[in-house]
C-alpha cells in the first residue's frame, strides 16, 4: 500500500507512531523534524484527496499550518493566510470562538475523550461556512503533555443550511398552527431565506385595497420600509407594485436601469439595494393578497436555487395572508353589523367599556340611547323581509347623517340601534335637541315596494354615572327607558327613570312566579253566571282564572294574561283552564246540573298553532264532558281573515263545540270578518252597556248590534249587566242571555254551586 491510498486514520496513526519512535531513537532534532516533516507531507496529500482542510497548530508557539485545501475552502490562495492561530481567531464567528477554545481545552486537559465541534468562518467574500472540525492531540513522550493539536476541516454548510431551513420551516409552521403574529412569522419567514443566502434581504407587503402595506421586512432599512409603506400598486411602481398590480412574477436584475422602478428607485438605490424579485401572493382562489420580495446589493438575476426559494416563500406567506385575511373577515363579522355596516353589538359592549373607564378617569358624563323602529314587524309580515332589510339600511343612513363622527351607533339586532353620544352634548336641553332630530329624521317618508311608508321609532335615554357606572347597569338603564317610551304611545323619547327599574324588576318578578304557578297548577278559577233574560235561570258560567301569589297578591288577569303570553306560557296555563273547567261541569253534571254550558278563553295565538285542536279533542277525552256543552271564547283580535286562523276555526267547528266572539264591537274589522266564520255567540263588550241608559247613541249601538247578530242566526250575551235600568232596556231589546253583576259577581265553584238549578229526582 503506498502513502497515496492510505486513509485517514492509518495516516495519523502513523504519524503518532512515527512521533513515539523519534522519540526513542539516537537522531537529532534536526532529523526528527525531517522525518516528522515527511509524514505530515504524506497526511497533507491525503487530505487533498478526501477535500478536508488540514491545520497543525504548534501549542508553545501557537504557530498554525493550514493545508492549501484549508485555504481554498475559505476562498484564499496557497501563498495567502498568516501561519498564526490569529488567523483563525479574526475568521470564526464571534459568537463560536470562546465555545471552540473551551472545547479544546477540555481535550487537552483530558475533560473530553476527543475533539470534535461545528463553527462558523468567514469566507473571503463576507458570507459565513459551517465547518466541522475534528483533532487529535501530540503528546512529549518525556513529559506526557500535549505539544500539538492536528486536524482537519470538512465545509457542511450545504448539509447544515439544509437542517436550518427544516428547522426554521418547522418553527414557522408551529407558529402558524399556535395563532402566532403575522409579524412575528414574517421576520422568520425573512430570517430562514436570508441564511440560505447571505446577502439576501426579503421583504413581505399587504395588499390592501390598492395600496401595499408593511408586513415583514427585518433586515432592509427602517427608512425604506416607512417610504413603501402605503405605496399605490401599478404597471410601473416597482417589482412588488408590479407584482400585486399585474398578478406576475417581476424579475429586476438593475433596479437603477429597470423603467419599473423609474419614479421610485431613489428609494431603494440610497440603501444599496440593487436588484429585486418579487413574486405575488394569492389566496387559493387567485386573488392576490401582497408580494414577497427578495434584495440584493449587486445587480443579477435569480439562480435556479433562489427562484424556487422565492416560489417556496410564497406559497408559505400566502398561508399567513390569508389567514390574516379570513381573521379580518370574522372579525368584521364579529364587530361590523353585515346589513347596515353600522358597529355590531359586540363592537358596542367593547366601545362601551371603554368610554366608561376614560369618563372614570376623567371625570366626564356621556349618555347612551337605546333606539327602536315602532311596528316593525308589521313590514316583515307585509312587505317581506327585503324590504325589512331595506328599511334598516335606510335607516342607518339617516342615523349617520343625523349623529356626529364622534359619536358610536351600532346595530343591536332586528330594529334595535344604539348611540353613544359624545361628552359635548350632555346638558339635557343638548339631548332633547338630539333625541328630537332622531324622531324628525327617522319619520321621513320612505317606499317600500312602491309603497309610501312613514317609519317612526321609540328612544330610551340613560346617562353616565347618574344612571349607571358599569355597562351592564347603563345598558339596563336605557332599555327600560325605552319600554317606557313604548308604553308612552311609541314616537316619543322617555329619559331614564328609578321607578322604570322597580317596575322592570316587579315584571320580572312575576314572570318567574307565574312560570312556577302554572307548573305546579297553583292557580284557581272563579265562574260566573250567564243568566236567561226569559226565565232567570243559569244556562251557563264562564270560567275566569285567578291568581293569589303569597308575596305578590291578587294579580289580576289583565295582568298576567299577558305575560305568560309573551314567555310562551299560555298554552299550558290554557290546557289546564280547559281541564279544570271541563271536570267541574262534569262534576256538576254528575250532582243533578243539567244542560250547563261552559265558556272558556281562548288567546288569540292559539288559533296560529296547527294541533291546537288536539288540545281540545284531548280534555273532551280525559273529562268526559258532552262537546256541545263547551263554548270556547275568543277575542275580536282572532276574528281575523288570517286564513290560519279561519283554518283552526273550521276544524274547532269539527268537533262540535260552540265558538263566542268575546268583547264584540271593540275591534276594527268584526263585522268583516263574521261572513267567512262559522261562530254561534256575540258577546258584545261591557263598554256599550255602561252608557245604554243615559246616552242615546251607545243605545242606539247596542239596539243595532243585537238586531244584526239575531238577523246573522247568533246568540247574543251582553256583558257587565250591572243594574235594573240596564236590564230592562236589554229585555225590551229580545236580549237571550246577561252576564254581569246583577246577578252573580265571579264567584268561587263552591258559591256558584248553591245557583245552579238541579234536576228533582222522581
Amino acid at each position: 500500500m503506498n502513502d497515496d491510498t492510505k486513509t485517514k486514520p492509518q495516516l495519523i496513526a502513523e504519524i503518532t507512531q512515527l512521533r513515539h519512535e523519534l522519540a526513542h531513537v539516537n537522531l537529532t532534532k534536526e532529523e526528527q523534524s525531517i522525518e516528522l516533516l515527511k509524514s505530515e507531507e504524506r497526511f497533507t496529500l491525503a487530505m487533498r484527496g478526501a477535500s478536508d482542510g488540514l491545520w497543525d497548530w504548534d501549542l508553545s508557539t501557537d504557530k498554525v499550518y493550514y493545508s492549501p485545501r484549508w485555504k481554498s475552502m475559505l476562498g484564499y490562495e496557497e501563498h495567502e493566510l498568516d501561519r498564526s492561530l490569529n488567523t483563525w481567531a479574526s475568521m470564526v464567528h464571534t459568537k463560536d470562538k470562546d465555545f471552540v477554545l473551551t472545547r479544546v481545552q477540555d481535550y487537552l486537559s483530558n475533560k473530553a475523550d476527543a475533539f470534535e465541534v461545528e463553527m462558523r468562518m468567514r469566507h473571503k467574500n463576507g458570507s459565513y461556512l459551517y465547518i466541522r472540525s475534528r483533532a487529535f492531540k501530540v503528546l512529549d513522550e518525556t513529559e506526557n503533555t500535549p505539544i500539538r493539536l492536528i486536524g482537519t476541516h470538512v465545509d457542511i454548510t450545504k448539509r447544515k443550511k439544509t437542517e436550518l431551513f427544516s428547522a426554521r420551516n418547522t418553527k414557522i409552521l408551529a407558529m402558524i398552527a399556535k395563532g402566532h403574529p403575522a409579524s412575528k412569522i414574517y421576520d422568520e419567514i425573512a430570517y430562514m431565506y436570508e441564511e440560505r443566502h447571505p446577502g439576501m434581504r426579503c421583504c413581505m407587503l399587504i395588499l390592501e385595497g390598492d395600496t401595499l402595506l408593511y408586513g415583514g421586512a427585518p433586515s432592509l432599512p427602517k427608512a425604506y420600509c416607512e417610504a413603501i409603506h402605503g405605496a399605490t400598486i401599478g404597471p410601473n411602481v416597482g417589482s412588488c407594485g408590479s407584482a400585486s398590480y399585474t398578478g406576475e412574477r417581476v424579475l429586476t436584475e438593475d433596479i437603477d436601469t429597470d423603467p419599473k422602478w423609474a419614479s421610485v428607485k431613489h428609494l431603494a438605490l440610497p440603501h444599496g439595494m440593487r436588484s429585486c424579485w418579487s413574486e405575488p401572493v394569492k389566496n387559493a382562489a387567485g386573488k392576490v393578497l401582497g408580494a414577497f420580495g427578495m434584495y440584493y446589493d449587486y445587480p443579477g438575476l435569480p439562480n435556479e436555487e433562489e427562484l424556487n426559494d422565492l416560489v417556496s416563500a410564497v406559497r408559505l406567506v400566502s398561508i399567513i395572508m390569508d389567514r390574516e385575511q379570513n381573521l379580518k373577515r370574522i372579525k368584521e363579522l364579529a364587530y361590523t353589523d353585515e346589513l347596515t355596516g353600522l358597529s355590531s353589538r359586540a363592537q358596542l359592549y367593547l366601545s362601551l367599556e371603554k368610554r366608561i373607564k376614560s369618563a372614570k378617569e376623567s371625570n366626564e358624563h356621556f349618555t347612551l340611547i337605546y333606539l327602536d323602529l315602532d311596528n316593525f314587524k308589521n313590514i316583515n309580515d307585509s312587505l317581506g323581509h327585503d324590504a325589512g332589510d331595506t328599511l334598516l339600511q335606510m335607516i342607518a343612513t339617516r342615523l349617520i347623517n343625523i349623529t356626529s363622527h364622534t359619536h358610536t351607533i351600532a346595530r343591536l339586532g332586528g330594529d334595535e340601534f344604539c348611540i353613544i353620544l359624545d361628552t359635548q352634548e350632555q346638558a339635557k336641553a343638548g339631548i332633547i335637541k338630539f333625541a328630537h332630530a332622531c324622531l324628525e329624521g327617522i319619520s321621513q317618508p320612505v317606499f317600500l315596494s312602491s309603497r309610501r311608508f312613514i317609519p317612526t321609532c321609540s328612544l330610551g335615554i340613560a346617562k353616565y354615572p347618574t344612571d349607571g357606572e358599569d355597562l351592564p347597569s347603563l345598558l339596563k338603564a336605557a332599555d327600560t327607558a325605552l319600554y317606557a317610551a313604548k308604553d308612552r304611545g311609541k314616537n316619543v323619547y322617555a329619559f331614564y327613570q328609578v321607578e322604570y327599574t322597580q317596575q322592570a324588576e316587579y315584571s320580572f318578578k312575576v314572570e318567574q312566579a307565574l312560570r312556577e304557578a302554572i307548573e305546579t297548577e297553583t292557580l284557581s278559577l272563579e265562574y260566573q253566571a250567564q243568566t236567561s233574560v226569559e226565565t232567570g235561570k243559569i244556562l251557563g258560567v264562564e270560567a275566569l282564572a285567578r291568581w293569589f301569589h303569597p308575596q305578590l297578591g291578587h294579580v289580576p288577569p289583565t295582568e298576567f294574561i299577558p305575560i305568560a303570553e309573551r314567555i310562551g306560557m299560555i298554552r299550558p296555563l290554557t290546557q289546564w283552564v280547559l281541564k279544570t273547567a271541563c271536570q267541574q261541569a262534569v262534576d256538576w253534571r254528575r250532582s243533578g246540573v243539567q244542560d250547563l254550558r261552559m265558556a272558556v278563553n281562548i288567546s288569540p295565538s292559539h288559533f296560529l298553532e296547527s294541533d291546537f285542536d288536539q288540545v281540545i279533542i284531548e280534555t273532551i277525552k280525559s273529562t268526559g264532558i258532552d262537546v256541545s256543552k263547551l263554548t270556547l271564547e275568543v277575542t275580536e283580535s282572532a276574528v281575523q281573515t288570517n286564513k290560519a286562523n279561519l283554518s283552526m276555526f273550521k276544524k274547532l267547528k269539527a268537533l262540535g263545540v260552540m265558538i263566542a266572539i268575546d268583547d264584540f264591537g271593540t275591534g276594527y274589522s268584526s263585522f268583516a270578518s263574521l261572513k267567512h266564520l262559522s261562530i254561534d255567540v256575540l258577546k258584545i263588550d261591557k263598554y256599550f252597556v255602561d252608557d245604554m241608559v243615559n246616552d242615546e247613541k251607545s243605545t242606539r249601538l247596542i239596539k243595532a248590534m243585537i238586531e244584526m247578530g239575531q238577523k246573522l242566526g247568533y246568540e247574543i250575551v251582553l256583558e257587565g249587566v250591572e243594574n235594573d235600568a240596564q236590564f230592562a232596556m236589554l229585555k225590551q231589546f229580545g236580549v237571550n242571555i246577561i252576564q254581569g253583576f246583577l246577578f252573580s259577581k265571579p264567584a268561587s265553584a263552591k258559591e256558584i254551586d248553591a245557583l245552579l238549578p238541579r234536576k228533582v229526582a222522581l
